[in-house]
């Protein structure tokens, strides 16, 4: 399978569509070293969000690179920031400008159609048979979108990117209350920065599976790999990393307190 699944007892599912750094040998063949690298890969997040507040939810994690395909790229590779330099549903380039692919060996269009039957469709379809269960069984569900980057990609964007970075769609993915209630949550503390729909408003899946009206929140969560890691050699940081989920366990308790209120 290309990807991993938990199911939960509680309205939440945690999904890692950027987790995994695995290719295939066949795929593999036709990479470059940077291709082969994975570098802009979620590093760590499945432990990451290893947490007593999170181990009862559902937990969707990919096993193979971005580079492969992009889970949270919609499928027909329409861009979700038009005008915005970014990459597609299969990657041609990595974030810094480095091909993926070596020349002439970037994947055809049969190719890319067969990813998408075989990689693309089931993580979606696990997403929306997960989301369903669950606000079938509880009245509601709520989408964790977990995600990290870099601190600084110039290519992308200007300057230094704030820690939590959370994207709702400009508000369209999930209830104001819900927003508000994480955001009240980063405002509490002063170690972190935060930002509201600013440089990542939510990708594909946020966009696509948040449907307020229909009883599924759905809420990206993109954080700065310098709160968590040691960014140069992109090992984890243990100390750094504590810290973190110290928000994430808070995160999370104010997402289950909003859950019982509803």
């Amino acid at each position: 399978m290309p990807f991993s699944f938990r199911v939960g007892t509680t309205p939440v599912l945690i999904s890692i569509p950027h987790h995994g750094s695995s290719i295939p040998p066949e795929i593999a063949a036709t990479m470059t070293e940077d291709g082969l690298s994975s570098r802009d890969t979620d590093w760590f997040l499945e432990r990451l969000y290893d947490l007593p507040e999170t181990r009862e939810a559902s937990l969707l994690v990919a096993e193979l690179s971005r580079y492969v395909i992009d889970l949270n790229r919609p499928s027909d590779d329409q861009s979700l920031y038009p005008g915005q330099t970014t990459t597609g549903l299969v990657p041609e380039t990595c974030f810094d400008g480095a091909a993926v692919y070596r020349d002439d060996l970037y994947p055809s269009k049969d190719e890319i159609q067969r990813r998408i039957e075989t990689i693309w469709h089931p993580y979606h379809q696990q997403i929306r048979t997960e989301l369903d269960r669950l606000r079938d069984r509880f009245g509601l569900a709520v989408l964790v979108e977990a995600h990290s980057i870099a601190s600084e990609v110039p290519r992308l964007f200007p300057g230094r990117l704030p820690d939590f970075n959370i994207g709702t769609n400009h508000g369209k993915s999930c209830d104001h209350s819900l927003q508000d209630t994480l955001a009240g949550v980063l405002a509490s503390q002063s170690e972190f920065t935060y930002v509201v729909n600013g440089r990542f408003v939510g990708g594909h899946i946020t966009r696509h599976f948040g449907v307020p009206a229909r009883g599924i929140h759905a809420v990206q969560l993109e954080l700065s790999q310098a709160t968590y890691l040691d960014e140069s050699t992109r090992r984890w940081n243990a100390a750094k990393a504590e810290r973190v989920q110290s928000v994430f366990g808070n995160l999370f308790d104010a997402l289950h307190a909003w859950i019982q209120a509803r």
